[in-house]
């Protein structure tokens, strides 16, 4: 095995939801779709939605794939250029349908960064 993440997948109990998030509101382009798993372009790692269901059948039953876990297993963070940028993302996918979590802020490490979240509940960033 290589010491390398080619592939994240969010898990979910509901792919039609997440996949329009995703897609509508942070501008993911879709590159492979089915009823229970969606594959996004992304460049550099790959990147998808896929049922909890699909991940328990396929795991013989795990319990880590039960029905109803929600968010914050995880987080993605989002690159931008200059702070204004980070500012002008925010308030866009604000207005698309993200939760607001924190504004875009001036960190002690000198990074802005911003948080929001997805509609299971997984909080993300956006920074530069």
């Amino acid at each position: 095995m290589k010491s390398k993440i080619s592939l994240i997948t969010i898990v979910t109990d509901d792919v039609l939801k997440m996949k329009n998030f995703y897609r509508e509101v942070i501008g993911f382009n879709i590159e492979g779709d089915s009823e229970q798993n969606v594959e996004f372009e992304s460049e550099g790692v790959r990147f998808s939605i896929c049922s909890r269901q699909i991940m328990s059948d396929i795991t013989g039953g795990h319990p880590s794939f039960k029905e109803g876990k929600m968010g914050q297993s995880f987080e993605l963070a989002f690159p931008c250029d200059t702070p204004e940028e980070v500012e002008n993302s925010y308030k866009e996918i604000i207005q698309k349908g993200a939760v607001p979590i924190k504004e875009p802020t001036q960190m002690p490490w000198g990074q802005t960064t911003a948080f929001f979240a997805d509609p299971d509940g997984n909080i993300h960033e956006i920074f530069c």
